[in-house]
């Protein structure tokens, strides 16, 4: 059955059509009476062809012996992976299966291995705040963290961290959940919990490995950042990343973790926010003045004119292509750290990060917005959790 000739055609058209439009994600979602296929491009899903009647579960069944999975396992969750090779590119593909009432679930998600690390200005970072960064990651030790949602990029400025500072006098390891970016002079390791290995197990082996920069795929639990605190005070450079709506609330989520106050303000050498906003499509890019409301949420002057995408067949008629970085940066100075030892709380943290210099989430996107690489509307529907 996992060998039907449509299934085979349909799931290579699939994937073709899938890395032609830059897809992350592909979606396999049975239904009562069909199943629904779609594709995850910058960030949003849209529908994408389903397969013919009655060929849902041979998809499925392919799909699965591709990436090595038991096919006769049906009611237990199953991950696996397999290699792609479209036009002279070999993409990763991350196979997650899951029962649902109507049949399993299938989600791929493509990472290609020929995608170069992006520099910190690529990725959207203002040049000031690049150089900034840059002489945060540059420090010897201490604890440096990138937050956000999931799917905010967090993986990919890590990883352009790690390739800006890789070099042969460094020993440079990882602990990650998946692997997703494979890079040369660096040692990488997975969670493996059927072995046992979970991030917190898997950190305190690295310890015993004689490195100098760790890379911990995310701090999710109080011993795991209890290790990550003590490697910092012990003379490591510690990245890793937090799910936190803003920067200063990083600070109040490492103390929800049970994480020491002094621990903190001695170890945090600095946090990066981020998100993604889709970039207006070039080709296809018009001036407009958008409603009253959306200028003042974005404290614009009535009349102010911005840039969006009428769409196009460049961008398939969605007047978008491509995504931009936008980011929130706070170092920890004496006055920010004064106030993590003495308990404040992240809105009044915000606003003396804010005073001193820091320039918020939404303050970023809408420099971007004027500048006509994203739209008003963009904005909005991104930083709505994380407006000043």
């Amino acid at each position: 059955m996992a060998e039907d000739q449509s299934a085979v055609k349909f799931v290579n058209d699939l994937l073709e059509r899938a890395v032609q439009e830059n897809a992350s994600d592909v979606h396999i979602e049975p239904q009562e009476n069909q199943v629904r296929i779609r594709l995850r491009v910058d960030g949003m899903l849209r529908d994408a062809d389903r397969p013919p009647a009655g060929l849902g579960t041979v998809v499925t069944a392919h799909l699965k012996v591709l990436a090595n999975l038991d096919i006769s396992e049906k009611r237990q969750p199953q991950d696996g992976r397999l290699d792609l090779r479209v036009a002279a590119r070999t993409i990763d593909v991350r196979v997650s299966t899951f029962p649902t009432i109507y049949g399993e679930a299938v989600v791929l998600r493509l990472l290609d291995r020929a995608q170069k690390p992006l520099t910190l200005t690529e990725l959207g970072m203002s040049a000031g705040m690049a150089t900034e960064f840059e002489k945060l990651f540059r420090q010897p030790h201490g604890i440096l963290l990138v937050t956000g949602p999931t799917g905010s990029g967090k993986t990919t400025t890590l990883n352009t961290i790690l390739h800006d500072i890789t070099c042969e006098e460094k020993n440079i390891v990882t602990i990650e959940d998946p692997v997703e970016h494979r890079q040369a002079g660096i040692r990488q390791s997975q969670v493996n919990r059927k072995a046992g290995i979970t991030f917190a197990d898997g950190l305190r082996s690295l310890l015993r490995q004689d490195p100098d920069i760790m890379m911990v795929g995310e701090i999710r639990d109080s011993e795991t950042a209890e290790i990550s605190f003590q490697a910092a005070l012990t003379g490591h450079l510690v990245l890793s990343t937090l799910h936190t709506n803003d920067a200063p609330g990083a600070l109040t989520r490492l103390v929800d973790m049970r994480v020491e106050p002094f621990l903190i303000s001695s170890s945090v050498v600095g946090i990066l926010a981020q998100r993604l906003v889709r970039r207006v499509c070039k080709r296809c890019a018009e001036s407009y003045v958008p409603p009253e409301p959306i200028l003042r949420r974005l404290g614009a002057q009535p009349g102010t004119k911005f840039k969006r995408g009428v769409g196009c067949p460049e961008c398939n008629d969605l007047g978008y292509r491509g995504r931009v970085g936008i980011f929130e940066l706070l170092v920890l100075d004496s006055t920010i750290r004064r106030m993590v030892m003495e308990g404040k709380a992240a809105d009044e943290i915000k606003q003396i990060a804010v005073k001193m210099g820091m320039v918020p989430l939404r303050e970023d996107a809408a420099a971007k917005a004027r500048a006509g690489l994203t739209s008003p509307e963009e904005v909005i529907r991104v930083t709505q959790d994380a407006a000043v």
